[in-house]
C-alpha cells in the first residue's frame, strides 16, 4: 500500500517550516552582530540610570515609599522590548530590496506563516534582550525569587507578538527604513510614554487615566509591575494580573490579524 499525505496536511507541514526558518533566521542574526549584543544591554542600563537617577530626587509617590529607579525598572523592561521590536521588524523592508522576501512568497508556505515567522523571530530578538536587561532586576530592588516569573514571561512574549506584529504591518506597506522608524517613533513611543512607564496617571485626571487604562502597553506594563513588585505596587493598573494578560492577548490578537491582512496587499516596491 503506498501511503498519502492529505493537501491539508502538505500545506500546515510547509507553513510550519516556513515560520521556523523566519523565526530562527532572525534570531541567528541577532546572535551573529557583537554589536547588537552590546546596545541590547548598555543602552537601556544607560537609560534607566541616566532618567532614574536624574528623577530619584524629585519623585514622591504619596503613601508609597519606592525609589525612581525601582519604579522605572519595569517601564524600561517594556522599553527594551519595544525598541527591539521596532528595529527587528526593519529587516522586512531589507529582506524585500534583498529579494529574500520574494523567494518565501513563491515558496509553498501561506502568508499567514510569513506573518507569524518574522513575527516570532522578531518577539523571540525582543525578549533576548529583556531577559539581559532583567540581569539587573536585584540591583533595581527585585531578588529573582520574588518576582512572579510567568506572569512576567507571559506579560512581556503577548506585548513584543503584539509590537512586532504591528511593526510587520507597517514595515510591509514601506519602502524607506528611515520612513519605517519616523512613523513607529511617532506612534509607539507616545503610546509608551503614556503607559504608565515613566510616572503614573496623574490624581485629578480622570480623562488621562482613562487613556491609559485604554492603552495596550499600559496592561503590559502593569503586569511586569505586578510580577517585579507585586499586585499592591505604586502604578498597577485596577483589576488583575489575569485581567492584564487579557488585554495583552487581545493586543497581540489584533496585531496579528492587521499584519496578516496588510501582507495579502502586494508590498511597495
Amino acid at each position: 500500500m503506498s501511503s498519502t499525505v492529505s493537501p491539508r496536511h502538505s500545506a500546515l507541514a510547509y507553513d510550519l517550516a516556513t515560520t521556523i526558518v523566519l523565526a530562527r533566521r532572525d534570531l541567528v542574526r541577532f546572535f551573529r552582530q557583537p554589536s547588537r549584543l552590546v546596545g541590547a544591554l548598555g543602552q537601556p542600563i544607560i537609560f534607566w540610570l541616566v532618567i532614574g537617577g536624574g528623577l530619584s530626587g524629585t519623585f514622591r509617590l504619596p503613601g508609597a515609599d519606592i525609589s525612581y529607579l525601582a519604579y522605572f525598572f519595569p517601564g524600561v523592561v517594556l522599553m527594551v522590548v519595544l525598541f527591539a521590536a521596532i528595529f527587528t521588524t526593519a529587516s522586512v523592508i531589507e529582506d524585500r530590496h534583498r529579494g529574500f522576501l520574494q523567494s518565501v512568497q513563491a515558496g509553498p508556505g501561506s502568508r499567514a506563516a510569513l506573518v507569524l515567522g518574522k513575527t516570532l523571530g522578531s518577539a523571540s530578538v525582543a525578549l533576548t534582550q529583556a531577559a539581559l536587561f532583567l540581569l539587573l532586576a536585584p540591583a533595581a530592588g527585585f531578588p529573582y525569587g520574588s518576582i512572579d516569573w510567568p506572569l512576567l514571561l507571559a506579560a512581556l512574549a503577548l506585548a513584543a507578538v503584539a509590537l512586532a506584529a504591528l511593526g510587520f504591518a507597517v514595515a510591509w506597506g514601506l519602502d524607506h527604513v528611515q520612513g519605517y522608524h519616523a512613523i513607529q517613533m511617532t506612534v509607539l513611543v507616545p503610546l509608551w510614554v503614556v503607559s504608565g512607564a515613566m510616572f503614573p496617571a496623574p490624581a485629578g485626571h480622570p480623562a488621562f487615566a482613562a487613556a491609559m487604562r485604554a492603552n495596550p502597553l499600559a496592561h503590559a506594563v502593569s503586569a511586569a509591575r505586578r510580577a517585579l513588585a507585586g499586585g499592591g505596587a505604586p502604578g498597577v493598573l485596577p483589576g488583575s494580573g489575569a485581567r492584564d494578560l487579557a488585554v495583552c492577548a487581545a493586543f497581540a490578537a489584533a496585531a496579528l490579524a492587521l499584519a496578516v491582512l496588510a501582507s495579502r496587499r502586494a508590498p511597495r516596491s
